[in-house]
């Protein structure tokens, strides 16, 4: 239960400014506690001063039949709520370019620079930077899009104060709504933005704009090393499958059927020439690879709640996906210690629906910063045993299309699906020649390098920002 802080609390002067607003989010997510303070500050200006562009910079978009293609010549990525905040946006869903350019729906297009809010259900408040890889994708009327205008503000310092601990407590003070949540455009226009001396946005700018560069060339770095991995092993063809493009599996024939499974499914024909195409090429199962490592889920266990000082941050399947993971803290002395990842594990969403934009069977890889947190039983654990097949080097092959495809023929289950146990050992993984994969495996490190990178300096620009708003207000 969240409670007005007893040093600063609620006054009858509060209740007139919110129109005598009763709901308690205003009050107790420090909304109004932030505005106070920013008041002692010797110059504010409101957001909606700062911006420029559709409806004055600041704007959502009408709501609409959404076409969902994916030829890339006849569709666009879409973004979602979920999807601003992912890390990787290689499988975005593709909206049809031809209502995307659109006079009623161009103007959604998103520019890099500009600051993204979810404006509604469970993940409203939250914000994101349109970092340049972005600048293709059209986004949802579910995200709020905050277009600085670049006469008057520096888009990475606008953003920086919004993702702030000032910023935060302002947006989330904004929310409103029982069952789903909601903020329109027009609650956040007049927001106080901190004006500070023009160096020190400048400098808060650059980071941003450093670390948004940055998680570009990450996107870039795997994207390429996925091309590398089926270039090395001669199987150019898989970089670009056409899944939804090849024929449907419907009325198929199967010769034999072992005891391992009766499930049509796991006998798709568009998945089977995937796995005759990478059985084509030298190589070893994905059970033979893991012997020595691990191939299985993770422990079960009791969560035991705990505070951040005193706990470690548990990742699960939604959270996973994004760029800085939102975990509960729980107390690490009382789990299991496989709830650790060893360096270079590949994590699979491995429980799920088969929804085409689910994560289910989409992997992750832990190393650097991530290998502090504590991960859900929820994953598979892939983690090679040989060490002339790193990790780094699977995780290319991992995040493709192809194996995507071919995971998610391997489901097993009712309602939430699973991988089957027995067949994902049956994977069969091709290798390169020794140099191709000591290659492929420092393009996908660098780019996990660059991600870490990229949050260190954004961490940097929010304490910066923080620190001379602190000092200006004495």
């Amino acid at each position: 239960m969240k409670i007005a802080s007893l040093s600063n609390p609620v006054t009858s002067d509060w209740l007139r400014e919110q129109g005598l607003r009763l709901d308690a989010s205003p009050y107790v997510s420090g909304s109004l506690e932030a505005k106070k303070i920013l008041e002692r500050l010797e110059r504010t200006e409101p957001l909606a001063n700062l911006t420029s562009g559709h409806s004055g910079g600041i704007f959502s978009g009408p709501m609409f039949r959404r076409v969902f293609l994916t030829d890339p010549r006849h569709s666009v990525p879409f973004l979602g709520t979920k999807d601003m905040m992912a890390a990787d946006l290689t499988g975005l869903p593709r909206l049809r370019k031809s209502d995307a350019e659109s006079a009623a729906l161009s103007y959604l297009k998103v520019k890099p620079g500009m600051t993204l809010i979810s404006r509604s259900g469970f993940n409203a408040g939250r914000r994101a930077y349109a970092r340049p890889d972005m600048g293709n994708c059209w986004a949802s009327e579910d995200i709020v899009k905050v277009e600085p205008d670049p006469n008057k503000i520096k888009s990475g310092y606008l953003y920086a104060f919004l993702l702030s601990q000032f910023g935060e407590s302002l947006v989330r003070g904004s929310v409103y709504g029982s069952a789903v949540k909601h903020i329109e455009p027009h609650h956040i226009a007049g927001l106080p933005v901190p004006r500070l001396d023009k160096a020190v946005e400048g400098r808060i700018h650059r980071l941003v704009e450093s670390s948004a560069r940055l998680r570009a060339q990450y996107q870039t770095d795997l994207v390429s090393a996925t091309r590398d991995f089926f270039d090395s092993v001669g199987l150019p063809e898989l970089n670009d499958i056409q899944w939804h493009q090849q024929e449907r599996d419907l009325g198929f024939e199967v010769p034999s059927v072992a005891h391992v499974s009766l499930r049509a499914l796991n006998f798709s024909p568009r998945a089977q020439m995937l796995m005759e195409k990478l059985s084509s090429a030298p190589g070893k199962l994905l059970g033979q690879i893991c012997t020595g490592g691990q191939l299985g889920s993770g422990v079960r266990f009791k969560r035991v709640d705990s505070d951040p000082e005193h706990g470690v941050q548990l990742v699960g399947q939604r959270q996973g996906f994004w760029l800085r993971p939102e975990g509960r803290w729980i107390s690490a002395a009382q789990a299991p210690s496989g709830i650790f990842a060893r360096d270079e594990s590949i994590m699979i969403a491995a429980q799920g629906t088969l929804g085409e934009n689910e994560v289910f069977c989409r992997p992750l890889f832990i190393t650097g910063s991530w290998l502090k947190y504590a991960y859900t039983q929820h994953f598979l654990r892939v983690v090679s045993g040989d060490p002339e097949i790193p990790g780094a080097y699977l995780f290319a092959f991992f995040r493709s299309e192809a194996a995507f495809r071919l995971l998610r023929s391997l489901s097993s289950g009712g309602k939430q699906q699973d991988i089957h146990e027995g067949l994902r050992a049956e994977i069969p993984i091709p290798l390169a020649p020794l140099a191709d994969r000591d290659r492929i495996a420092a393009t996908v490190r660098a780019a996990y390098q660059k991600r870490d990178r990229a949050d260190v300096l954004e961490d940097k620009a929010l304490a910066m920002l923080t620190a001379a708003i602190e000092e200006a207000i004495g």
